[in-house]
């Protein structure tokens, strides 16, 4: 069994990798943080920083997605697996938690209106609703004044 740290580049990130990693540390389990890169509108805007003009190939995704895991994960005083997977990330977190045999899933929760839940959806509520294990939810730090 293994917890599976699941992040992404938010301010919540290393939250959510730093209570996952008590509970591996509690079970004696290994920790994966995965963080999975989505193609939407954060591609159109990697490349127009970048410049490039074409879209990204998918050695960048995965680069990109396990950068967000190493982050989220650098201050941690145990052993991790920084992973990177790029796609729907409900399906991808899933998946992997399937493989792992996750004994828990750690995930980060965010402050929305019902009606931008409703509009836009939400990673959690469909981990939440379609995991076959438990799944705990990080709520994302204040932030500070």
């Amino acid at each position: 069994m293994t917890v599976v740290a699941a992040v992404d580049s938010g301010t919540g990130a290393r939250t959510v990798a730093e209570a996952a990693a008590t509970l591996a540390d509690r079970s004696d389990v290994p920790l994966d943080v995965l963080s999975v890169y989505e193609e939407s509108e954060h591609e159109h805007l990697v490349n127009q920083a970048l410049d490039t003009g074409g879209s990204l190939s998918d050695e960048d995704r995965l680069r990109i997605a396990t950068t967000a895991a190493e982050n989220a994960a650098a201050d941690l005083d145990r052993e991790y697996d920084a992973l990177g997977r790029h796609g729907k990330p409900t399906v991808e977190i899933l998946e992997h938690a399937s493989d792992v045999d996750a004994e828990y899933i750690v995930i980060g929760g965010r402050q929305r209106s019902p009606v931008g839940k409703a509009l836009f959806g939400s990673v959690t509520q469909s981990v939440l609703l379609e995991a076959d294990r438990p799944v705990v939810v990080v709520p994302e730090p204040p932030e500070e004044s």
